[in-house]
Protein backbone atom coordinates (compact mmCIF):
# COMPACT_ATOMS: atom_id res chain seq x y z
CA UNK A 1 0.00 0.00 0.00
CA UNK A 2 1.44 3.65 -0.75
CA UNK A 3 0.87 6.63 1.74
CA UNK A 4 -1.82 8.03 -0.02
CA UNK A 5 -3.96 4.58 0.44
CA UNK A 6 -3.09 4.48 4.09
CA UNK A 7 -3.74 8.28 4.73
CA UNK A 8 -7.14 7.76 2.73
CA UNK A 9 -7.97 4.74 4.40
CA UNK A 10 -7.41 6.29 7.76
CA UNK A 11 -9.56 9.34 7.01
CA UNK A 12 -12.66 6.85 6.17
CA UNK A 13 -11.94 5.34 9.29
CA UNK A 14 -12.63 8.80 11.02
CA UNK A 15 -15.39 9.54 8.74
CA UNK A 16 -17.74 6.49 9.90
CA UNK A 17 -16.26 6.16 13.31
CA UNK A 18 -14.50 3.03 14.79
CA UNK A 19 -14.26 1.68 18.21
CA UNK A 20 -11.24 1.37 19.92
CA UNK A 21 -9.08 -0.14 22.37
CA UNK A 22 -6.37 0.39 25.22
CA UNK A 23 -4.59 -2.40 27.38
CA UNK A 24 -2.58 -0.58 30.58
CA UNK A 25 -0.48 -3.40 32.37
CA UNK A 26 1.03 -2.40 35.50
CA UNK A 27 4.05 -4.85 36.81
CA UNK A 28 5.47 -5.36 40.05
CA UNK A 29 9.10 -6.88 41.16
CA UNK A 30 8.00 -10.14 43.04
CA UNK A 31 10.62 -12.77 44.09
CA UNK A 32 13.21 -10.98 42.25
CA UNK A 33 10.95 -10.87 38.85
CA UNK A 34 8.80 -8.58 37.01
CA UNK A 35 5.22 -10.02 37.46
CA UNK A 36 1.74 -8.43 36.08
CA UNK A 37 0.03 -7.14 38.86
CA UNK A 38 -3.09 -5.44 37.10
CA UNK A 39 -4.52 -5.40 33.55
CA UNK A 40 -6.99 -2.68 32.20
CA UNK A 41 -8.36 -2.98 29.10
CA UNK A 42 -10.46 0.07 28.37
CA UNK A 43 -12.80 -0.01 24.53
CA UNK A 44 -14.21 3.30 23.47
CA UNK A 45 -16.11 4.41 20.77
CA UNK A 46 -15.08 6.91 18.15
CA UNK A 47 -18.23 9.34 16.91
CA UNK A 48 -17.33 9.55 13.02
CA UNK A 49 -15.67 13.51 12.54
CA UNK A 50 -17.82 15.94 10.79
CA UNK A 51 -13.84 17.25 9.25
CA UNK A 52 -13.02 13.97 8.08
CA UNK A 53 -16.66 13.47 6.07
CA UNK A 54 -16.27 16.89 4.42
CA UNK A 55 -12.07 16.38 3.52
CA UNK A 56 -13.52 13.28 1.80
CA UNK A 57 -16.13 15.33 0.31
CA UNK A 58 -13.95 18.13 -0.85
CA UNK A 59 -11.11 15.49 -2.41
CA UNK A 60 -13.78 14.21 -4.81
CA UNK A 61 -13.58 14.95 -8.34
CA UNK A 62 -16.29 15.68 -10.37
CA UNK A 63 -15.73 12.20 -12.44
CA UNK A 64 -15.95 10.12 -9.24
CA UNK A 65 -19.84 10.38 -9.27
CA UNK A 66 -21.88 8.39 -11.80
CA UNK A 67 -24.81 10.14 -13.58
CA UNK A 68 -26.96 8.57 -10.92
CA UNK A 69 -25.57 9.97 -8.36
CA UNK A 70 -25.11 13.28 -9.66
CA UNK A 71 -28.94 12.93 -10.61
CA UNK A 72 -30.09 11.79 -7.31
CA UNK A 73 -27.75 14.74 -5.63
CA UNK A 74 -29.36 17.17 -7.55
CA UNK A 75 -33.04 16.23 -6.46
CA UNK A 76 -32.11 16.04 -3.11
CA UNK A 77 -30.72 19.76 -3.30
CA UNK A 78 -33.92 20.70 -5.04
CA UNK A 79 -36.12 19.17 -2.36
CA UNK A 80 -34.19 21.04 0.05
CA UNK A 81 -34.62 23.93 -1.88
CA UNK A 82 -38.61 23.85 -2.40
CA UNK A 83 -38.97 23.32 0.93
CA UNK A 84 -36.79 26.10 2.30
CA UNK A 85 -38.95 29.27 3.45
CA UNK A 86 -37.42 31.89 1.77
CA UNK A 87 -39.76 34.87 3.92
Amino acid sequence: MDKNSDLENALKKCAVGFDTSETVEEFAVQDGELKLVKRKVTRRDIPPDIKAVKMLLDGRRDGDLSDEELIAEREKLMKMLKEEDFD
